[in-house]
């Protein structure tokens, strides 16, 4: 299942007076709020980084406050800023192109055969296949 995701800073920040593409060498120029992944599964990898100076959330609910804030720029689900975005509280910004950064965030269950998931795991799977589909 995929989730749409969208560039989003607070009209505050410098990056919202930029029109058009902007450039991935000028975002890098800016601290990038970064949801981090608490298990040891992706240690020291980076998904969609794309500046040097990053501040690391383990909350998306903290990275959504950090960016309203005006603390940094960041992508994030669009179902969860679009209410914001319409508002004003934040706005849309188009980065050039990167590799490791799509449209959309990429949701997948996994899970050993000998150790299947319980009643809230089996839920979570049904949801996941019937919005795939």
């Amino acid at each position: 299942m995929s989730v749409p995701a969208i560039a989003v800073v607070s009209p505050s920040h410098p990056l919202a007076s930029l029109r058009g593409m902007i450039p991935r060498a000028t975002a890098a120029g800016y601290v990038q709020l970064v949801l981090t992944d608490r298990s040891t599964l992706t240690e020291g990898r980076n998904f969609g980084v794309m500046s040097p100076l990053i501040w690391r959330l383990a909350d998306l609910g903290a990275k959504h406050a950090f960016l309203r804030a005006g603390l940094g720029w960041g992508i994030m689900p669009q179902h969860m800023v679009e209410e914001d975005i319409a508002r004003g509280t934040l706005v849309t910004i188009e980065l050039e192109a990167h590799p490791s950064i799509g449209s959309a965030f990429s949701m997948h269950a996994i899970y050993r055969k000998d150790m299947p998931p319980g009643p809230a795991g089996r839920w979570f799977v049904d949801q996941l296949k019937q919005r795939s589909s």
